[in-house]
Order: structure tokens, then C-alpha cells, then sequence
């Protein structure tokens, strides 16, 4: 038996958006890139609507450890490339220690 033990940090991609087209650009994602996420339905309910999406998890993986940084690069470039491709204007990222809302919404520029 082998046991490792690393330190915890979760990742979360918080988007809307549909889930199966989400899997399968997960999947060609994974393949080109060497990754392995989970992948959960949500839906996000807020005043005046309600839409389906998808929460991407990511941890550190005792099996092949990453530094937190790391983590994150890879959960905001996965990030960017479903937003892309499923034509979605924002997502959230979350990390134990800070929440980062991502638009390409005109009006939300500053």
C-alpha cells in the first residue's frame, strides 16, 4: 500500500452554460493537457431569473501535487476556454482564500 498526504486547496469554476458540451471540451481539455477534474450540475437562482450550469473541482491531487498557484492557472486557462466555447459572458473562480468573477460583458467594464 502507498499513502501520500499534501496539503489541501480546492478550486472551483462556477458557470452557467450546458453541462454535456461542458464534459466533452472538459474531455478534450484533459486529453491535450493531462488533467482530471469533477464535474456537477448547479443551477444559480438570483432575482428575477434562474439558469442551469456547471461546477468544475479541482484539488491538489496527492498522486501528482501541485503548488496552489498552479491550481489556479489551470482552473482560470480551463476557465477561459468554456467560457469561449459555450459562449458565455462570465464565470466565478473559487479558492479558499478569494472569489474571482471573470465578464466579457461590455457594460461591466470599468
Amino acid at each position: 500500500m502507498t499513502e501520500k498526504t499534501v496539503p489541501s486547496f480546492n478550486v472551483e469554476i462556477h458557470m452557467a452554460g450546458d453541462i454535456n458540451a461542458a464534459a466533452l471540451i472538459i474531455q478534450r481539455y484533459a486529453a491535450e493537457t493531462g488533467l482530471c477534474v469533477t464535474l456537477q450540475p448547479q443551477s444559480f437562482i438570483y432575482t428575477g431569473g434562474r439558469e442551469e450550469g456547471f461546477r468544475v473541482g479541482f484539488i491538489n491531487y496527492a498522486r501528482f501535487p501541485k503548488e496552489p498557484g498552479d491550481i489556479v492557472a489551470r482552473a482560470r486557462d480551463l476557465a477561459s476556454v468554456l467560457c469561449q466555447a459555450l459562449g458565455q459572458h462570465s464565470y466565478s473562480i473559487v479558492t479558499p482564500v478569494e472569489t474571482t468573477w471573470v465578464s466579457h460583458r461590455p457594460e461591466d467594464r470599468q
